[in-house]
C-alpha cells in the first residue's frame, strides 16, 4: 500500500486515469495488461458489478506477480463495507462517484487516498474539510471545463480530476487541462463497449497511447 502524497503524484505525472469494469475475469485482467503496455501505471477498476470483487483479486495478483509498478485503485465506492473489501483485497487508492464521509473515515484509518465525486462546490468544500486532496468532478461532461474556471480560485490547494464525457480529442482534454485540471479520468471513450465486447487489446493500447500524447501535448501548451 503506497502513501497518498506517492498515489497523487502517480495521476498526477500520467494525466489520465484510464477506468472501467467488464464482468469476465479474464477481458479485466487482458485490459490490465494492454493498459500497461501503453506506459500506465495507475488504472481505477470500477465496482460495477457483483463480480468486481472477485475480478480485483485476481487483478491484484496480476500487478504483484507481473506488472511490475502497477498500482491499482477501486471506483465507485459508496458504502464503508465496500471500502474495507476492497482494501482487503490489496487496493490501493479508494474513488467514490459522491461524497460519502462512511468511505473518507475508512481511508483515514489506513491512511489511504480517497477520491471524492463532486459537482457543487459545497460538496467540494465538504470534501476538502474532510481531508480530501483530490476531487473527482463528475460527471465531468456535465459541468464543463467552465464550471472549474469559475471555482478553482477559491479552492488554491485542491487538485481536480473530471470523469464523465471526456473525449479522447485534443480540443476537449486541452479545454480540461486549460481550465486547471491535474488529471482526466477516461473510461468508455477510452475503453468503449465495443473494444471490450471484440477483445481487441491492441487497439485499447492504442487508444491510451494516444490519450497520453495528447495529455503531454496539451501539458507543453500550458
Amino acid at each position: 500500500m503506497e502513501n497518498k502524497a506517492f498515489i497523487t503524484d502517480l495521476i498526477v505525472q500520467q494525466g489520465i486515469l484510464p477506468l472501467y469494469f467488464y464482468k469476465d475475469t479474464t477481458v479485466s485482467i487482458e485490459v490490465l495488461r494492454a493498459l500497461y503496455a501503453a506506459g500506465i501505471r495507475t488504472v481505477e477498476y470500477t465496482n460495477r458489478g457483483e463480480d468486481a470483487l472477485r475480478n480485483f483479486v485476481a487483478m491484484r495478483q496480476v500487478c504483484d506477480t507481473e506488472l511490475k509498478g502497477m498500482h491499482l485503485g477501486i471506483g465507485t465506492i459508496k458504502n464503508a463495507d465496500a471500502a474495507q473489501a476492497f482494501i482487503d483485497a490489496g487496493a490501493d487508492y479508494l474513488i467514490s462517484p459522491g461524497l460519502v464521509e462512511e468511505v473518507a473515515a475508512v481511508a483515514d484509518k489506513y491512511n489511504m487516498l480517497w477520491v471524492p465525486g463532486c459537482m457543487t462546490p459545497t460538496e467540494i468544500i465538504s470534501a476538502e474539510n474532510l481531508g480530501a486532496k483530490l476531487i473527482k468532478l463528475f460527471p465531468g461532461n456535465l459541468l464543463g471545463p467552465e464550471f472549474l474556471s469559475g471555482i478553482k480560485a477559491i479552492f488554491p490547494g485542491l487538485l481536480f480530476m473530471p470523469t464523465g464525457g471526456v473525449e479522447l480529442e485534443k480540443e476537449n482534454i486541452g479545454q480540461w487541462f486549460k481550465a486547471g485540471v491535474c488529471a482526466v479520468g477516461m473510461g468508455s471513450k477510452l475503453i468503449t463497449n465495443k473494444l471490450l465486447e471484440t477483445r481487441d487489446y491492441q487497439q485499447i493500447t492504442a487508444n491510451t497511447k494516444a490519450a497520453i500524447e495528447i495529455v503531454q501535448s496539451v501539458k507543453q501548451t500550458l
